[in-house]
């Protein structure tokens, strides 16, 4: 039986994770990137609110990724997203993105990421539906021989769950 997320935990850690990229690009508008950092930032260009180029919209219809490391310039960090201005084939371009079209943060130098819409990728219905894998007898086997092999070649890591279900008394 699951009881309904009355705190909405998903969307406080999404934003959560949203203001941990915020804070960062401050830091970067402000200060400059301190030692080896650097940000690789995807979005969603079709998002409302985001603002690029036609022709970048043209070559990335769907998702895009730029990078924030030696060249870039008018770094504007917002509440709600930001502004850069990069260099794409020699010509200075405009970007204006939203907070809420990300997709990805990672800055590579110290080996940190974050993606965002958790919230639709563990969905535990459509999860459990989708998944093929049958988690039962995957966490039951701890690696036995009989395991299935989809668990076995899949090169995920398979967590046990025992442990937070709740026990009948």
């Amino acid at each position: 039986m699951t009881t309904e997320d009355l705190m909405d935990y998903n969307s406080l850690v999404e934003r959560a994770m949203r203001s941990v990229v915020r804070q960062s690009l401050e830091i970067a508008g402000t200060k400059g990137l301190p030692g080896e950092h650097h940000f690789y930032i995807t979005f969603l260009t079709n998002h409302t609110g985001v603002s690029i180029p036609d022709f970048l919209r043209h070559k990335y219809p769907e998702t895009m990724t730029i990078v924030l490391q030696h060249q870039f310039f008018n770094l504007n960090v917002t509440k709600d997203g930001f502004s850069v201005q990069l260099s794409f084939n020699k010509q200075m371009c405009d970007l204006v993105i939203p907070f809420d079209a990300l997709q990805t943060f990672a800055d590579p130098s110290v080996n940190f990421g974050l993606q965002f819409n958790a919230v639709e990728m563990f969905d535990e219905e459509s999860f459990m539906e989708e998944e093929l894998v049958d988690f039962d007898l995957a966490l039951s086997n701890d690696g036995d021989d009989n395991q299935s092999s989809d668990v076995k070649n899949s090169g995920d890591k398979v967590v046990r769950l025992d442990a937070f279900r709740k026990k009948d008394d």
